[in-house]
C-alpha cells in the first residue's frame, strides 16, 4: 500500500515520532498515513536500529558483493581504450571483441561511468517522461541565464517561469546574481501574481549556499516565510528544471536575431518586457495544444504577506532561538542548526535519542542526542511532493 501524497521523508519522520510514543497505535497510524502495517514496522524498526532521523532516507538497493562483476582485468582494457581514444561503448565494444574480449554494451557503459570517464557534457540523464503541475502556481521555476556581455559589465537575465503554463512571471535585467538585487524583483512578482505553493532552483546562489551545513540562504528563509516550499534540483541534471532550460533557449534566440546587441542594461531589460510579452501573449506553445502561456495562466489566490505572522509550533515542541554561529541550546548542550536561520525561532521535538528540529513548516535537522552531532533531514534542502511506492 502506498503512502498518501506527501514530502516523503517528512511522512516517514511523522510517522517515527508518533508511532515511538507510548501510547502509540500502530493501526490508526497506518490508515491515517495510508499504508500498511509491514511498512510501518519496517520505518519504526529503522529508526530503532539507528536511532537516526537521517536513515529514513531510501537506501541504496546495490548488493553489497558483485559476483559477477567484470574482471579487474577487462575493466583496465575498457579504461585504457577509453583514455586512449575517448570513443563511446559501441565502438569500444568492436575493439575489445577483436582482442577476444567479450563484454555487453550496457557493461562496457557502466565501467566508463564507474570510473569517472563520461564527458561533462555527456552526464546528464536523459529525461524519459515529462511532468507538469496540474493547476498554476503549483510550482515556479527560478533561474539566472547565465552571463551577458554588455559594453561596461555584465547582464545577469533572472527568469521565473510556472511549471502549468509555461508562463513568464518574471524576466529581470540584474547586473549580479545577489539577494539585495533578486529579492525586490520577486517582491514586486508576487505582489502582482500572487504567491507560487512552491519554488524549483538550482544549487546555485542567492538561492542554494552549501557552506552552511544546510543549503538555506536568507533568500531561501524569505520564502519559507511567506509559505512556500523550497525544491532544489539534482545536481547536474539541468532536465529537472527543463522548462525554464527550454525557455533559455528561446529566449538566447531572440537575444541573437537582434541587429543590434543592447550596450547597457537599460536595453536589455527593454527587450525582455518586448520578448515576454510576445512570449506570453503571442507564441503558441507546442505543450499547450498551441495556445499561448497567457491563456493558461491564472494569478494565484494566495497573496504576499508583508509582515508573516510568528510561526506557532505545536504545544509539545520546544521553542529556541537560533544564535549566531546558527546553533541552538539543549539541556545544556549547543548544536548547529543553520547559520540562515540566525535570529529565527525553530522547534525542537525530541524523539527517542533524536532531537527533531523544525523550522516553520519544514524539518530542518536531526540531533543525535547520543553523539552530539547534527545533520540536514533532507539533501537538497525539500524533496518533490509526489506519490512514491511503499
Amino acid at each position: 500500500m502506498p503512502w498518501k501524497v506527501s514530502t516523503l521523508m517528512d511522512e516517514r519522520i511523522k510517522l517515527v515520532a508518533r508511532g515511538t510514543a507510548a501510547d502509540a497505535n500502530i493501526s490508526a497510524l497506518c490508515r491515517e498515513f495510508g499504508i500498511s502495517r509491514p511498512t510501518a514496522y519496517r520505518w519504526l524498526k529503522r529508526y530503532d536500529d539507528t536511532k537516526s532521523l537521517t536513515d529514513l532516507r531510501d537506501q541504496s538497493r546495490r548488493p553489497h558483493h558483485s559476483p559477477l562483476e567484470t574482471a579487474v582485468e577487462n575493466t583496465a582494457r575498457v579504461v585504457s581504450l577509453r583514455q586512449q581514444y575517448g570513443w563511446g561503448g559501441k565502438k569500444l565494444q568492436v575493439l575489445l571483441q577483436a582482442e577476444g574480449i567479450t563484454l555487453s554494451l550496457a557493461t562496457i557503459n557502466r565501467i566508463i561511468a564507474r570510473q569517472g570517464l563520461v564527458l561533462a557534457k555527456n552526464s546528464h540523464a536523459p529525461a524519459t517522461q515529462r511532468f507538469a503541475r496540474a493547476t498554476p502556481n503549483e510550482l515556479w521555476q527560478m533561474d539566472f541565464k547565465g552571463q551577458v556581455p554588455m559594453a561596461s559589465g555584465h547582464c545577469y537575465p533572472l527568469t521565473l517561469l510556472d511549471d502549468h503554463s509555461r508562463f513568464v512571471v518574471g524576466l529581470f535585467a540584474l547586473t549580479g546574481t545577489t539577494t539585495e538585487l533578486v529579492w525586490p524583483c520577486l517582491e514586486g512578482t508576487f505582489r502582482t501574481y500572487g504567491l507560487p505553493a512552491a519554488m524549483l532552483t538550482d544549487h546555485g546562489q542567492p538561492w542554494y549556499d552549501m557552506s552552511n551545513g544546510y543549503g538555506l540562504t536568507t533568500l531561501a528563509v524569505r520564502l519559507i516565510k511567506q509559505g512556500i516550499d523550497l525544491i532544489h534540483s539534482r545536481i547536474a541534471h539541468p532536465q529537472t528544471q527543463g522548462k525554464i532550460e527550454r525557455f533559455h533557449r528561446t529566449l538566447k534566440d531572440e537575444m541573437y536575431r537582434q541587429p543590434v546587441w543592447p550596450a547597457d542594461l537599460a536595453a536589455w531589460a527593454a527587450l525582455f518586457v518586448q520578448f515576454r510579452q510576445a512570449y506570453n501573449t503571442v507564441r503558441p506553445h507546442e505543450a499547450l495544444a498551441m495556445q499561448t502561456p497567457a491563456a493558461c495562466y491564472r494569478t494565484s489566490s494566495r497573496s504576499y504577506v508583508e509582515q508573516p505572522a510568528a510561526w506557532v509550533y505545536p504545544p509539545h515542541v520546544l521553542v529556541r532561538t537560533v544564535d549566531r554561529l546558527g546553533m541552538v541550546s539543549y539541556e545544556g548542550h549547543r548544536y548547529f542548526v543553520c547559520e540562515a536561520l540566525l535570529g529565527e525561532s525553530v522547534g525542537l521535538e525530541p524523539i527517542g535519542q533524536s532531537l527533531l528540529v523544525h523550522y516553520r513548516q519544514m524539518y530542518v535537522r536531526d540531533i543525535n542526542l547520543a553523539t552530539k552531532r547534527s545533520a540536514p533531514l533532507v539533501w537538497p534542502v525539500r524533496q518533490t511532493r509526489h506519490p512514491v511506492a511503499n
